[in-house]
């Protein structure tokens, strides 16, 4: 007898329906599984006949084949044990289900247990769109499937419980219900832990990272250790704008495909704050593998990418990051096809001014010679620095700042309504396009939004000729300028606007 349940499986960000067929004939044991399953799929035949045997069935000791269709895509993963052990059991007929409008994603562990799999948001998304009625998944993913409306989610911890619920035995003590949708949140206590008004003194680096949140800019900050870079970037998602529930919906399901969800709960709501370590492999920054994930670029999809110690990265590692900050996604390709993950971030980076980390503090003595300065700088790529709209020198706090002796310090919900008055002023100005904030504008945008009146356009005109300025770098400086009008209220670019933006640029010259 033939049996055909559904499920789903991932490719990239896309998830797609999957028909598992299952058929028992006479003759000796054989279990054949096709459709171009890997390894992990065809290791489900061990896990399947140790669950339907721990759950009170018998196997099926005759020519098994399961197929996994469409045949010409690749399934990878653990998440068709759970519709293989049901299929099985239709096709053995010890069980009789009408399985058209179900759908069955999960791993079964060899007493039955159904574990939690990656990718269960987008599958479920998919199984919506398919027109499934219902999905039975694994319990430990019900926070992350209770996302997605309009379709009956059943949490289902192990397959007797499964079982029960098909035979409509209701008198168990575990009974298997639909799931009701409350509204949940990844846990995430950074918010709640970090604030700007925690960093004394350091008013420019502030303002600076308040006008890249404001216009969605990259940021470099160069200065000694302890002058608070890493304290600074890690506060700056707190001044961020709340997502919007498609950007909130869009990073849940990279970070459910990745396996990076907190106890695979509900919509994550934080933005995401990713900070490699400067040992980071290219791979693990752009993503793949033998079974494709996200990376760390994609992983700060919608957030911050905080790199520390910036020129410690390598040359490999930096210039994979350049074509995905231009394109804000990263296309991988394999023999099975090209899949693309979004990973539109704001870069902060962090850099020492040379390698012992002291020059220019006003009491350490830097040991570096101007070579050893030169080629440290120089590890940065060019190209890399040029896509940086802005770049500031943080330095060492004075002993009134660190001692509190100074004004009280700005909270960050205080900051961020200011963010949030500014991304307003862009939202109406982009309406209508996939632009979100100045820092994406387009060259065509650039000459229709960054408008600069007379002083302003000679001042940009005289800095241009004598600095020898790139038409990128003119750009970078004009976006940044048409934020800091936007933060002030102006419609038209001013010579101070020009003037704040010009201060940002070239602290650091990189390499080639």
């Amino acid at each position: 007898m033939t049996a055909k349940v559904m499920s789903m499986g991932i490719f990239g960000m896309r998830s797609f329906m999957v028909e598992v067929e299952a058929d028992i004939s006479g003759g000796k044991y054989r279990f054949d599984m096709v459709g171009l399953p890997d390894t992990a799929v065809t290791e489900a035949r061990e896990r399947v006949q140790a669950a339907i045997k721990n759950s009170g069935y018998s196997f099926p000791f005759n020519h098994i084949v399961v197929n996994l269709a469409p045949a010409d895509v690749k399934k990878e993963g653990s998440v068709y044990d759970l519709p293989i052990f049901v299929a099985l059991l239709i096709a053995a007929k010890q069980l009789n289900i009408d399985t058209a409008e179900n759908a069955f994603i999960g791993e079964l562990s060899l007493s039955g247990e159904v574990r939690p799999v990656n990718g269960v948001l987008p599958m479920v998304i998919e199984a919506k769109n398919a027109g499934i009625k219902r999905v039975f998944i694994p319990y430990g993913n019900a926070g992350e499937a209770a996302v997605v409306e309009e379709i009956e989610i059943y949490p289902v911890k192990n397959t007797r419980q499964l079982i029960d619920f098909f035979k409509g035995d209701r008198t168990t003590d575990e009974e298997l219900k639909m799931y009701e949708r409350t509204e949940e949140k990844v846990s995430d206590d950074r918010e709640a832990i970090l604030d700007f008004s925690d960093v004394l003194g350091q008013e420019s680096a502030k303002r600076a990272l308040e006008i890249a949140a404001a216009g969605g800019h990259n940021i470099l900050m160069s200065g000694p250790p302890g002058s608070g870079k890493s304290m600074l970037a890690k506060r700056l998602p707190t001044i961020l704008p709340d997502m919007t529930f498609p950007e909130a919906l869009e990073i849940t399901k990279l970070y459910s495909i990745a396996g990076e969800l907190k106890n695979k709960s509900g919509l994550v709501k934080s933005r995401p704050f990713r900070s490699p370590h400067h040992t980071v492999s290219p791979a693990a920054l752009s993503g793949g593998g033998t079974v494709p994930r996200p990376g760390e670029l994609s992983l700060a999809h919608n957030g911050v990418l905080f790199l520390d110690e910036f020129p410690e990265f390598t040359r490999a590692a930096m210039e994979v990051m350049r074509q995905p900050m231009e394109d804000g996604e990263v296309t991988i390709s394999r023999v099975a096809g090209t899949l693309t993950y979004p990973c539109s971030f704001m870069l902060v980076a962090a850099m020492n001014p040379c390698p012992c980390g002291f020059a220019g503090h006003p009491i350490r003595e830097c040991t570096c010679s101007q070579g050893a300065v030169a080629r440290y700088r120089n590890k940065i790529s060019g190209p890399l620095l040029d896509r940086i709209d802005i770049q500031i020198d943080v330095p060492a706090a004075t002993y009134n700042e660190i001692s509190g002796q100074g004004e009280a310090e700005e909270s960050s919900a205080e900051i961020k309504k200011r963010v949030e008055k500014t991304r307003e002023i862009q939202r109406k100005r982009f309406e209508g396009t996939e632009i979100t904030c100045n820092a994406k504008m387009t060259a065509t945008q650039v000459r229709r939004f960054c408008v600069m009146d007379d002083e302003a356009a000679e001042m940009m005109k005289t800095y241009y000729e004598e600095a020898g300025l790139s038409g990128r770098t003119y750009d970078k400086v004009l976006k940044v300028a048409r934020t800091i009008a936007d933060m002030d209220g102006y419609d038209i670019i001013n010579r101070d606007h020009i003037f704040e933006a010009l201060c940002f640029k070239q602290i650091i010259k990189g390499g080639n």
